[in-house]
């Protein structure tokens, strides 16, 4: 999980909002997604993400990507590819992602 916000990115970016709801057992889920965060921070145009979960285990992360390539690269990246084949075979009871294109953008940070 993620203890900040992301601001301050130029528009236009992309984003993948991934929402997930976790398995009652998630064996082996925490390293994987730690190995995950590790990863896609090594993704050229990768700009950062936020995450949060429940404590009944609905998350959503939302990553910052500078352009649909880096979306790509981070999408093709094989160790990526087989944490979702896991997360689909023993995490995740449901999940869905989506992907857009941010036009505008703002944020406040009381000082």
């Amino acid at each position: 999980m993620s203890d900040h916000l992301v601001a301050g990115i130029e528009p236009p970016y992309c984003t993948v909002v991934f929402t997930s709801r976790l398995r009652e057992d998630p064996s082996g889920y925490a390293e994987t997604a730690a190995r995950m965060q590790e990863l896609v921070r090594q993704v050229p145009g990768f700009l950062g993400y936020e995450s949060a979960r429940t404590p009944g285990g609905l998350g959503i992360t939302v990553g910052y990507f500078r352009d649909e390539e880096a979306v790509a690269a981070w999408r093709r990246n094989l160790e990526h590819q087989e944490a979702q084949r896991r997360g689909r075979a023993e995490w995740y009871e449901e999940y869905s992602v989506h992907v857009g294109r941010v036009e505008r953008s703002h944020s406040f940070v009381r000082e």
